[in-house]
């Protein structure tokens, strides 16, 4: 059950929020839904118990019940920080892309732990195999300018630091912009949407000459848009660098831990949508979870001169 906005603002109403959350974890789903159920309707505005009673019903198999629930969860808080349009994409009952508040929200909270949570949780190495892919595709591995998007607590910006000139960061969450403030590997760092961010370099004439976005795809739907964007960020003959998770079928799938998987095939087509040349795609895990090791691309593209 989520743990976010847990406070509806009436203490009877929190408690009984609370014993939902212990039937749960002793297994009583149905007793939980029953709970919820009379959460919401005493405080019928509580998007946190909406969206639990959701979580709840989708683990009953109660399909229609939880698309209700996560309907209401979304009408009530509009910035969705509760990620409410994603399980409804999940069930299929809609096609939205993450929203901002969702992002914003699970890192805020991820921020101070990040780091460890990654590289001894999960085996992350997504910054390595990046770094490696750019040197075969540019041996003398110097940069000017260099973008890391949605740079997070700053792993993918230390692994490229001592091959830029300068290195700006850009990433939504505050809390991970402060925890890669502190590593001073940065010479600008900007809170912001990564393609509003694009956009605006582009208006204004900046061109890097290597952009990298480590783990970023997985919060990102269609390719096509980020793409495009940072090619119009590049310098002429500019690299791009960066990981997916990715899987054997067609297009874009969510996984069922809430990232997004990008067939090979649609890499390949919002890279040419983008004008931009593919140097190197390479299948190669960048994390694990739970021990098994997530299907994943590396990738490096280059804007060809015009």
């Amino acid at each position: 059950m989520d743990a976010i906005f847990l406070t509806s603002g009436d203490v009877i109403i929190d408690r009984r929020f609370e014993w939902a959350r212990d039937l749960e974890a002793k297994g009583d789903f149905a007793g939980a839904a029953d709970l919820l159920a009379q959460t919401v309707e005493l405080s019928p505005g509580y998007a946190a118990a909406w969206f639990a009673l959701g979580h709840l019903r989708e683990l009953q198999g109660e399909t229609a019940g939880a698309i209700i629930a996560f309907e209401q969860a979304r009408a009530i808080d509009p910035e969705d920080r509760h990620g409410a349009s994603l399980r409804l994409t999940r069930l299929g009952a809609a096609r939205v892309a993450m929203s901002e508040g969702y992002v914003r929200t699970l890192f805020d909270g991820y921020a101070l732990t990040f780091d460890a949570a990654l590289r001894q949780g999960l085996g992350y190495k997504a910054p390595e195999l990046m770094r490696e892919a750019a040197r075969a595709a540019w041996p003398e591995m110097t940069f000017g300018a260099a973008l890391d998007l949605g740079c997070g607590t700053g792993l993918g910006g230390a692994a490229f630091r001592p091959f830029c000139k300068t290195l700006t960061g850009v990433d939504l969450s505050p809390a991970m912009v402060a925890q890669a403030r502190e590593k001073n590997i940065y010479d600008r760092l900007v809170e912001a949407e990564v393609l509003d961010f694009l956009v605006a370099e582009a208006a204004a004439h900046t061109a890097y000459d290597i952009v990298i976005a480590a783990d970023l795809f997985g919060y990102l739907d269609d390719l096509t848009a980020v793409l495009g964007a940072a090619a119009r960020a590049l310098a002429p003959g500019g690299l791009i660098a960066f990981s997916a998770e990715t899987h054997q079928g067609d297009g874009v799938i969510l996984r069922d831990t809430l990232r997004y998987a990008h067939a090979e095939s649609h890499v390949r087509g919002a890279l040419a949508a983008a004008g931009l040349l593919l140097v190197s795609l390479d299948s190669a895990p960048a994390r694990s979870e739970k021990g098994v090791p997530v299907p994943g691309l590396v990738v490096v593209a280059r804007l060809v001169s015009a």
